[in-house]
Order: structure tokens, then C-alpha cells, then sequence
């Protein structure tokens, strides 16, 4: 402090250089005070150069600390991960040096911050200042990776305002986040199975074991971005199960501009699963919207960041999670190559890199590697999985993976079988098949099935995926049940179950393919989220409520109609359970289907002849099926058409592809319409592809 005795002194140099000079108290204060300002500013400039030079000798010592994270006055706020440090004796020496510098700084300048001028003014607060703050804006961390040393970091992500204000959605304490955390979870996930993103700590932990210790507040531009990219894209998802389409949009462009912010500087290897996680997801966001020539891209983008993993953990649950998505566009192009776009000049096709000698056993007999980085550059998947199930075939990796490769395999098997029952009917109709709807020869999964018809024909493989998920129930600590997988496999199994009767009295329905569907739908009316579910998902289940109600028109026939049986007590039952679960489902389907694009529904059901604006004909169908609007896909056609003649099917499948050709353009654009931000997002979706191809191509 500067006493009284400092300010005579001071007053009485001025008045032997100024003699004469006259100046009233007032003004002599004002002139002192001034004086002190100056004073003290000099003395944070002295003090700031100290701290410099002082951090300047302690890097000198070690170099092992990385990011210190020093606080402002008053102490050392952190020194990152110190456990795994050794810091040498001098260093501490510095350390207790700088320590005491600062606290005799406090000391001088007052616990309070400010100083007293001692001529009964005021205190005037004392200038804040932030030495780690100053010297993040002065010099940026650097980021000294031992294997990887051209790594450079920012702290600073370069969002726009739009995108920042999303940002509180990423933390796990946002009420709102959660919610969409959780409709992701119950929906998506519920069948992907992937592992969950790790927090910003759990990350620099990863970080440290790789030899590179930061704090959650020094990460790397490029690896922040890459995990909130992947934390956008499950809440845009999380919000579209929860039908916000509007924030599903913005999520989503978040998580396009987080990618673009990661996407020129080379990617470290801890955060490459967590970037082609989030462009898988963005990708089946924007399959969601009906927009597959962007999936596959995204998802050509994904797989070239698969080819780095090779004994990455978790690497199945992202190959498997494709598959099954890819099952999905595989039925709605109805598996013809030639309907697929042409995506090799913007994002050229992966180079093969051959097969791995890990798994000689598995390649000498289904002619595929289980390695990763072979799977994702193998010719037969570049556009979507193809062949030989590999997840599935890799006894390592996880059961609930396994058997979600698995089911994707049966539904492209049965999707193979279903195009040559309608290219045969075709022929023999005389019928003309659609554009884009010819004959697309033998897929590499039909020659595969064909090969090894014991493990992978649609039927033993089914079975196969039950028993990985009854083991997974029996091993498995997870208190959630996973209820999306069970009711797929359910489905798959009630599909291919063969009745073995006639197609008089039941239909053809064994008991145990009518408890297999009633089960189905039962897990849709308790968790109807399921339907946002990617891959097939939605459509298995719109294929389940065809199949109950050719049981419905069976048991009508049956017991009501020329065949003039009695009814019997079990049938009355069994109709009222299988109509009430009929209606259940066929409401839930509607609403779901008024969401989606034209070109993503599948098929309009009509409603029974009930009530009295319905005139119920015993020798007409309870449901006529003729009034139903069918999906464009040939897997799903057939079972609208299981009771019809060859040439009736085949004549009704090509009317409905035309049908859905001209409505699709006009209802898509209305559905876009309603949205009116979805222009700039494809932009900005446009310009990352473009940017990812320029690099790509160089």
C-alpha cells in the first residue's frame, strides 16, 4: 500500500520543480491519482512478464505435462492427468517459485483486488485478468502427439450461431437432450446396438493411454467435432422418432457442419470409429427423408474410415448396422444394380486390399475375410453388403451383432427369391417389367446361400440368430431387453414358417405362426418407437399385418362363408384376438406412414368390413386385399399377392411400380415443401460431399 507520507513527497517534488505554481486540493488529487494508475499498470506488466518467463523455464524442464491448465491469480487451477507425469525436481522448484511469486503479488496488491490510494477516494477495482484465457488467445496449445506429431489443435469449433445454440443439448445434465437421447435409444439403437459416444473426460482418458494427456477443455478441434458431429446425429434421429422434424433438420445440419469442421485435417486414430459413426447416422437420417443417393455416399465415406480399423473394438456393431441398413435399400431398389446412382466419379470405390490369413478357415470355405478393413473394400460391397454374412461368421465379435448380420442376410436372400418368382410370373404374363426392374442375375448372396445352404439359407440362419440372441439373454448383464431385435427375428420366423396344409379352412396358418405374429404385434402396440427402427423394420411389420388379415378372410371364410362350417368357440376367439390385434396395428401403421415419403411406404391397408355403412357379404373377404396400396418393393408385393394367379401378380406388381413412379415426384415435393429449411441443409449436406470428394480424389 502507498502511505500519506509517499504522497508529501511526492506533492512536495512538484512544488520545488513548479515554484509559484498554485493548485487547489481538488486538482492535486486528481494529478496523484492518475499518477498511481500508471503505477499500477507498470506493475502488471512486470508481473505478467514474470509469469511468462517462469512458464518459459518450466516447459524448459518438462516437457511431459502438456497442457498445464494454470489458473489465474491466486494458484495453479490443474495440471492435466500429474498421476502419469513425472515431473523432475526442478520443475517442482519453479513451481513453489512461481507459487510464491504470485502470493507475494496478493499480498502487494491487497486481499481484496484493489488499491487504496490513501487520499479518501474511492478504492478503484482492480483490472480482471485470466492468464490462462490470455494465453490461449496469445498461443494456441499445441499438440505434441509422440506417434502422430503433425497433429495441431484449436480449441475454438468455428460453429455458427445456429449450430452453437444446440450445443446445450450435448451435455448429459440438458433435460431436453436426454429425451432425445432417449427416443434414439428406444428406437434406433434398440436394434443397432452401438456403443455408446464417449463424454469429453472418458475421451481424454482414451487420449492418455495413447500418450497425449488434455484436458476435456484443450481437445483438438478435429476430435471435439467428430464427437459432437456423432452427438448431433442421435438426437436429429432421437427427434425424428419424436416427430420434431423441424429440429430433427437443424440437429442433422449441426452435425453436418461439426464433420466439415474435422473433415480436412487428418483424423486421430482415437476418434476415427467416432467419425464414421457419424456419417453412418447422418446417412440413414437422410434415408429417412427418402434421400438414398446421399446415404450412399455418406456411407461410402464411413466405410473409408472403416478400412483404419482393423482390431478397433466395436468395429462389428458399425459393419453390422450397415448391413442392415443396406437391407433396407436393397428392397426398395429390388436389388437391380442398375437402379443404384452412380456415386464413383464423386467418391471413388475403396481399393480391394485382399483377404486377411486371420480367418483362413472362414475364407477357404464362403471366400470372404472377417477382417474389417477387407470387408469395407471387398468389390460385392461397395454399394451394400452383398455375399456371405462376415459379422455373423466372426465368432469374436458380439452375439447381438452376429445375429443382426444374420437377419440382414435373410431379408436379402428372401428379397433374391422374391425378384425370380416375379420375373418368371412376369414371363409368363407376357408382362413387361418396369425401368430399373429387370433381371439383375445371381447376387453374390445368392451364390453364397447356394454354396454353404446348411448355415445360410434363410430359414437355418433365422434360427441361428435366435439362439445368439437366447444366449446373449442368458449371459448379458444390460437390465433393457432388447424388444426391436427378438420382434425381427419373430417376424422372420413367422415368414418363412411353412403351413403345410391346404389353403382352405386356417389359411394355411400353423398355431405356431399365428402366436409368431400376434407376438410381433404385441411388441409394436407396447413399443410402437420401433417403427422408427432403420432397415426393414417398419416394413416387416406392414408384412405382418398383411399376413393377419389373409388369417381373418381364412377364418371368415371358413366359418361363415359357402363352406357353411359351424362356427366353434376357439376359432370365435381366436378371430376377436387376431381382429383386435389387426386393427391395433393397422392404426399405428397409418400414423407412421403419413410421416414418410412416397417412396418409403409401404403398403396403405384397407379397413374390414365392419359397421353399419358396410354391407358384409359372407362370399366376399372380410378385408378385400385388392384395395390395398402396395409398396414398390417386390418382397413386400408378394404378400399382397400370395393368393393370386401368377399372371394377376405379376400384372398388379407392374401397375403398382408405375402408380408409385407418378405419384412419388409430386407427393415428394409437397413433403418437402412442408419443410422449409430442407434447401439450405442440402446445400450445406452439398458442400461437405463436395469437399469430401476433393479430398478423396487428391
Amino acid at each position: 500500500n502507498l502511505g500519506g507520507g509517499q504522497q508529501q513527497q511526492q506533492q512536495q517534488q512538484w512544488n520545488n520543480n513548479n515554484p509559484g505554481s498554485q493548485f487547489s486540493s481538488e486538482e492535486l488529487k486528481q494529478m496523484l491519482s492518475l499518477q498511481q494508475q500508471l503505477l499500477i499498470q507498470q506493475q502488471q506488466m512486470q508481473q505478467q512478464q514474470q509469469q511468462q518467463g517462469m512458464l518459459q523455464q518450466l516447459a524448459s524442464v518438462t516437457s511431459g505435462v502438456g497442457s498445464s491448465g494454470i489458473g489465474g491469480v491466486g494458484g495453479i487451477g490443474g495440471m492435466g492427468n500429474t498421476s502419469n507425469v513425472q515431473v523432475e525436481n526442478g520443475a517442482l522448484q519453479l513451481l513453489q517459485q512461481y507459487q510464491q511469486q504470485l502470493n507475494s503479488g496478493n499480498n502487494t496488491l491487497g486481499s481484496s483486488g484493489s488499491i487504496n490510494m490513501g487520499l479518501g477516494s474511492q478504492p478503484s477495482p482492480m483490472p480482471s485478468f485470466s492468464y490462462n484465457q490470455e494465453q490461449q488467445q496469445q498461443q494456441p496449445t499445441k499438440r505434441a502427439h509422440r506417434l502422430e506429431p503433425v497433429l495441431s489443435n484449436s480449441n475454438s469449433t468455428n460453429l455458427p450461431n445456429s449450430v452453437a445454440s444446440h450445443l446445450p443439448l450435448l451435455s448429459l445434465n440438458n433435460p431436453d437432450g436426454n429425451v432425445l437421447r432417449s427416443y434414439y435409444q428406444l428406437s434406433v439403437n434398440d436394434l443397432l446396438n452401438l456403443p455408446p459416444i464417449p463424454s469429453d473426460e472418458d475421451y481424454c482418458t482414451i487420449l492418455s493411454q495413447n500418450n497425449y494427456n488434455c484436458l476435456p477443455s484443450n481437445l483438438p478441434t478435429y476430435d471435439q467435432s467428430a464427437l459432437q458431429a456423432a452427438r448431433f446425429a442421435e438426437l436429429a434421429l432421437g427427434a425424428l422418432a419424436n416427430n420434431q422434424v423441424p429440429l430433427a433438420l437443424e440437429l442433422s445440419n449441426a452435425s453436418v457442419m461439426c464433420m466439415r469442421n474435422c473433415v480436412e485435417e487428418p483424423s486421430h486414430k482415437s476418434c476415427i470409429y467416432d467419425v464414421a459413426r457419424a456419417y453412418l447416422l447422418h446417412g440413414i437420417f437422410r434415408s429417412y427423408r427418402g434421400d438414398f443417393v446421399r446415404y450412399f455416399k455418406y456411407r461410402r465415406v464411413c466405410m473409408s474410415h472403416l478400412s483404419q480399423l482393423n482390431n478397433e473394438p466395436n468395429v462389428e456393431a458399425l459393419l453390422a448396422a450397415m448391413s442392415y441398413h443396406d437391407a433396407l435399400a436393397y428392397m426398395m431398389h429390388n436389388a437391380s444394380e442398375d437402379a443404384l446412382p452412380d456415386i464413383d466419379e464423386v467418391l471413388p470405390r475403396l481399393d480391394d486390399c485382399g483377404k486377411n490369413d486371420s480367418g483362413c478357415d472362414i475364407e477357404a470355405k464362403y471366400g470372404i475375410s472377417t477382417n474389417a478393413s477387407s470387408v469395407v473394400t471387398n468389390a460385392n460391397n461397395q454399394m451394400w453388403m452383398q455375399g456371405a454374412p462376415p459379422v455373423f461368421l466372426n465368432n469374436e465379435a458380439s452375439l447381438v451383432n452376429r445375429s443382426l448380420d444374420a437377419l440382414a442376410c435373410a431379408v436379402r436372400s428372401c428379397c433374391d427369391q422374391a425378384n425370380s418368382s416375379f420375373e418368371e410370373m412376369a414371363k409368363e404374363a407376357g408382362v413387361d417389367l418396369p425401368a430399373g426392374g429387370g433381371s439383375c442375375g445371381t447376387s453374390a448372396t445368392t451364390q453364397a446361400v447356394m454354396a454353404n445352404e446348411n448355415e445360410l439359407c434363410s430359414r437355418n440362419i433365422v434360427l441361428s440368430a435366435q439362439t445368439l440372441l437366447s444366449q446373449h439373454a442368458g449371459t448379458s448383464h444390460e437390465k433393457s431387453k432388447k424388444h426391436g431385435l427378438v420382434m425381427v427375428a419373430t417376424a422372420m420366423e413367422a415368414f418363412l414358417e411353412n403351413g403345410g396344409g391346404d389353403e382352405e379352412g386356417m389359411g394355411g396358418f400353423t398355431d405356431k405362426q399365428i402366436k409368431n405374429l400376434l407376438a410381433v404385434c404385441n411388441t409394436i402396440v407396447k413399443n410402437p418407437l420401433l417403427l422408427f427402427a432403420p432397415g426393414p423394420t417398419y416394413h416387416m411389420v406392414s408384412n405382418v399385418a398383411i399376413l393377419l388379415c389373409h388369417l381373418l378372410n381364412g377364418i371368415h371364410a371358413n366359418c361363415g362363408g359357402s363352406s357353411g362350417n359351424a362356427k366353434s368357440g376357439m376359432e370365435e376367439v381366436l378371430f376377436d384376438e387376431v381382429l383386435d390385434a389387426f386393427m391395433a396395428i393397422r392404426k399405428l401403421l397409418n400414423l407412421h406412414r403419413k410421416n414418410l415419403p412416397v417412396k418409403l411406404r409401404c403398403h396403405g391397408i384397407p379397413r374390414p368390413k365392419l359397421g353399419p355403412f358396410k354391407k358384409s357379404d359372407p362370399e366376399t373377404p372380410f378385408i378385400d386385399l385388392g384395395d390395398t396400396l402396395m409398396c414398390v418393393c417386390r418382397g413386400c408385393q408378394g404378400f399382397v399377392l400370395m393368393g393370386c394367379s401368377p399372371c394377376v401378380a405379376a400384372e398388379r406388381s407392374a401397375s403398382s411400380a408405375r402408380m408409385h413412379a407418378n405419384q412419388s415426384e409430386d407427393d415428394d415435393d409437397e413433403f418437402e415443401r412442408e419443410l422449409g429449411q430442407s434447401d439450405d441443409f442440402n446445400l450445406d449436406d452439398d458442400a461437405l460431399l463436395s469437399l469430401l470428394s476433393r479430398i478423396v480424389q487428391n
